[in-house]
């Protein structure tokens, strides 16, 4: 028997005796439905990984900035996140208004439809340019 070698099954990090909070859960839940790490969730908000760990175990009181970045991180809603509302696999394409607007953009001719598209594909690109920097 070699000693040493590495047992995939083990996982990273400390054990902890201390039970998640509910919130905890449901964020874990979530990070782990998108296929991340606490490292990765954390990179994403731009955050560490103590600070990802320290949600999922202790009571907290995120900002509202927080939870909303937290919420779209995760890709599931603010309402998920405080438990009031089961979670959802989210279907393709936007929700709410913004999908009532586009139904309707729909029904457009097809010159004014590609306006629309131009319109919004620059706002994004604007946005994400912002963001960047």
């Amino acid at each position: 028997m070699e000693i040493g070698l590495h047992n995939a099954d083990i996982s990273m990090g400390r054990p902890t005796a201390k039970p998640r909070t509910k919130m905890g859960e449901r964020i874990a839940q979530a990070r782990q439905q998108a296929g991340l790490t606490q490292e990765q969730l954390a990179a994403k908000l731009g955050t560490s990984q103590r600070v990802v760990t320290y949600w999922e175990r202790e009571p907290v009181a995120l900002k509202a900035e927080q939870l909303a970045s937290l919420a779209d991180a995760l890709a599931v809603t603010g309402d998920f996140l405080l438990g009031r509302e089961e979670h959802k696999d989210r279907g393709a394409g936007p929700t709410g208004k913004l999908r009532q607007v586009f139904e309707r953009a729909s029904n457009l001719p097809r010159d004014q439809q590609r306006h629309i598209l131009r319109v919004v594909q620059d706002a994004l690109t604007a946005y994400a340019a912002r963001k960047g920097s």
